[in-house]
């Protein structure tokens, strides 16, 4: 399993790439693997700000659904519309082309209560 060094995780197993004030948010390898093939991906909050631990979607695989989580507080400025026609891409590269959102931070500081690379793989056992 792939867990880059240079993202923050959610113990919800969510991702988070900081870049200035905009983050790009998608679910991580041991997610996708947990949850099997992806085969719908339903996010109806572009626009919306939220705050963290907030419902933004939700993933659904062939034997079930997941929630996905804001990993912190911010307004939803881009949905991956790549997903709507290959939501199998969180499989095959949950990092890349499979991430879901982009959001403009509403506090930076909260991205600093994450978890790295090494704490999300304590979490999972990994």
């Amino acid at each position: 399993m792939n867990f880059p060094e240079n993202l923050k995780y959610t113990k919800d197993h969510e991702w988070i790439l900081v870049e200035g004030n905009t983050a790009t948010v998608g679910i991580t390898d041991f997610a996708q693997g947990e949850l099997g093939d992806i085969v719908f991906i339903d996010i109806a909050t572009e626009g919306e700000t939220l705050e963290a631990h907030a419902m933004f979607g939700s993933v659904e695989a062939v034997k079930t659904v997941s929630e996905l989580f804001m990993p912190v507080s911010g307004e939803i400025i881009e949905l991956n519309a790549g997903l709507d026609n290959s939501p199998e891409s969180v499989n095959s590269d949950p990092y890349g082309d499979g991430w879901m959102v982009k959001i403009n931070l509403s506090n930076p500081s909260e991205v600093d209560g994450l978890l790295s690379a090494a704490d999300y793989k304590a979490l999972i056992g990994a």
